[in-house]
């Protein structure tokens, strides 16, 4: 874990608008800079980075944040991978809690895979079977260089002309390059095999697939092979073709996901370039998260088979907790006879996208699976698809898509949609690679319900915040206050709180995406931003310390005395009537009162002797592929970032 005050020190050193600037031309625009939205497709411009808070924010689709958070949502990088970034370009190191160090193998086992990489590209010349796939393809010189393919030739210990200490190495078992036989003796994991090097979003080597060829190719192996689980390589995590295809993917803003390398290659052969591949797995939460990241829509292609709409099923139930508002998840079923290589060859790239342009919405989707799983009109087969589909209602956390999908299904089961509509859950969010397991963190599905709007009190305490938030001296006259327990005390009360835990330790002039960082993953991070860019600010601005002081002053006050959000009170029982029971407190029907204790009833009721009891609530890659004779037939497309010698070095 990255300690929390060096992240408030890096983001003191980083300038907002450089980072953002270098990706997103901005403009000055008085005292702030502003730009078209990066993150919605606007034609005049909302979204204004603030060199002097330090934090970015657009007033059309609400997307803020600090340095860190835009290298996390805008080039889709981690959150330590967008720290390294940052602290390299202020010459800061990033230390670690010794809870999770970082692996020390990580650096070399990089410059290993590179190793290899470039010993696979440079044996592709001399395997004329290698060589005679790729043709036969399609794939052109260009398109070869630019996915860095290789060939790893039949030998046992090929591996050892690039590495000295082939049988000493502990990397290249670490990697998964190698593997051990029978007497631990080393031999090549892959042998045979025309090469595709994985890539991470940096560019760097991070693994392997290899297709089987040769007199391997007897249906006896796997026909593709890629490598294992590493200190830094995930399948579940990563996904091939996603360093080549990011410009484009962002110039389009789309991103198609197929099941193949070679339908990454043929399909960027033929200029759709924004495509990229699972690993030989299925499509996982995290892959959807990633892309939605970096782009508004994804489309998911499956081939029409039976094993298409599996994994199409899958795929769907592990999208549903990354959904965000704003976003598309789609679903693109290929004729049976057809993959996305042999579509785009036999019907070109224009019919190609158009065939994208029809794929279904994931809402769509779901309800035609929900109906083919549990058919039919009868009330007990509305009552198993609304089960169904409560189950995955569940799962999403964008809470207008989660209304939108209970209200779809509403029309299908004649169930009213707050019916079908789970409660709120909380969840635990899984360690990031690399991190152990008792690394869990939590986050909350659903949004809360929004501030109220028209609670005085409410109002009054959110102020509060705001101006503690922009002075954050002035929490002195808030700390120590005995705030109601976590677990009755009103939301906006609860924030309060958090906001005051925090501003004691910031200087006198927060920088807000340092701010922002702190409520990073917590309850209330909406909250912090929405008092942060809140249209009050300004006339806050002009108030003097004493004023903003008198009035937390008097709300301090309310709370101690719980008068600020005063509570339902129980009902006081007359002292004559204590103990004549809940049916003394009401006229008789003839209209009488019952009489005081001691006096006998002409109806005889049991005495009561006590009420009820109260109820409480609870990386350098060469370039070997000029001279290899590729398929000249189909003219490559231009490559999105134009001369590949601008690829940073592996």
């Amino acid at each position: 874990m990255i300690p929390d005050d060096f992240i408030q020190t890096l983001l003191s050193r980083v300038d907002v608008v450089e980072v953002i600037d270098r990706l997103v031309p901005l403009k000055k625009a008085g005292a702030n800079y502003s730009a078209c939205c990066p993150f919605h497709k606007e034609k005049s411009p909302s979204f204004t980075v603030s060199p002097a808070k330090q934090f970015y924010h657009c007033f059309g689709c609400g997307a803020h944040g600090s340095a860190i958070k835009f290298l996390m949502d805008y080039a889709g990088k981690s959150f330590p991978d967008a720290v390294d970034e940052l602290a390299q370009g202020v010459g800061l190191t990033v230390p670690r809690d010794n809870e999770r160090k970082a692996d020390p193998s990580a650096g070399p086992l990089f410059d290993a895979m590179v190793v290899a990489a470039n010993y696979y590209k440079a044996q592709l010349k001399t395997a004329p079977i290698a060589i005679e796939y790729f043709k036969k393809r399609g794939v052109s010189g260009e398109i070869a260089k630019r996915f860095h393919l290789g060939w790893a030739t039949p030998q046992w210990q090929g591996l050892s002309e690039a590495f000295d200490d082939y049988n000493d190495n502990e990397l290249l078992e670490t990697g998964g390059l190698v593997s051990l036989g029978d007497g631990g003796k080393r031999y090549d994991r892959f042998r045979e095999r025309v090469m595709f090097p994985i890539l991470n979003q940096q560019g760097a080597v991070i693994g392997f697939g290899g297709r089987i060829l040769g007199s391997k190719d007897d249906g006896q192996g796997p026909k593709y092979l890629n490598s294992p689980e590493t200190p830094i390589f995930s399948k579940g995590r990563e996904l091939y073709g996603l360093f080549q295809a990011q410009q484009a993917i962002r110039k389009s803003n789309r991103v198609l996901v197929v099941e193949g390398y070679m339908d990454v290659i043929a399909l960027a052969q033929y200029g759709v370039e924004y495509v990229v591949a699972t690993l030989g797995t299925a499509t996982t939460e995290a892959h959807t998260q990633r892309l939605l990241r970096i782009a508004d829509e994804v489309v998911f292609s499956f081939d029409g088979d039976a094993a298409g709409q599996r994994a199409a099923w899958r795929a769907l139930e592990n999208a549903l907790p990354a959904l965000r508002d704003g976003k598309q998840v789609r679903f693109l079923f290929l004729p049976k006879e057809h993959d996305p290589d042999s579509y785009i060859r036999e019907h070109g790239r224009e019919a190609f996208e158009t065939f994208i342009d029809s794929a279904l919405p994931l809402s769509q989707y779901w309800l035609r699976e929900l109906n083919a799983r549990h058919p039919g009109d009868s009330a007990e087969a509305k009552a198993a698809r609304a089960s169904a589909a409560r189950e995955h209602l569940e799962l999403v956390s964008a809470p207008m898509m989660r209304e939108s999908l209970a209200k779809a299904l509403e029309g299908d089961v004649d169930i009213a949609a707050h019916t079908l509509l789970p409660p709120i859950k909380a969840k635990p969010v899984e360690p990031a690679f690399g991190e152990p397991e008792n690394a869990r963190r939590t986050t909350y599905i659903g949004r809360r319900p929004a501030m109220p709007r028209n609670d005085p009190a409410a109002q009054r305490v959110l102020s509060a915040a705001r101006r503690v938030l922009a002075r954050p001296k002035l929490a002195m006259h808030l700390v120590d206050l005995p705030f109601p327990d976590a677990t009755v005390a009103p939301r906006p009360l609860r924030l309060l709180q958090a906001v005051i835990d925090v501003a004691i330790h910031l200087p006198d002039e927060p920088n807000h995406g340092a701010l922002l960082e702190k409520f990073r993953d917590t309850e209330f991070a909406n909250d912090v931003a929405q008092l942060l860019t809140h249209r009050d600010q300004e006339l806050d601005a002009v108030m003097s310390d004493e004023e903003i002081e008198g009035e937390l002053r008097a709300l301090r006050s309310q709370i101690e005395n719980q008068s600020l959000f005063p509570g339902a009170r129980a009902i006081e029982v007359p002292a004559h009537l204590a103990n004549a029971g809940i049916l003394a407190l009401g006229a008789r029907r003839d209209g009488t009162l019952p009489p005081p204790p001691g006096v006998v009833s002409p109806i005889s009721i049991p005495p009561t002797n006590t009420l009820p009891p109260q109820k409480t609530s609870d990386a350098g890659l060469s370039d070997s592929h000029d001279d290899i004779p590729f398929s000249s037939t189909t003219k490559p497309p231009a490559s999105p970032t134009g001369d590949q010698s601008d690829h940073p070095p592996f």
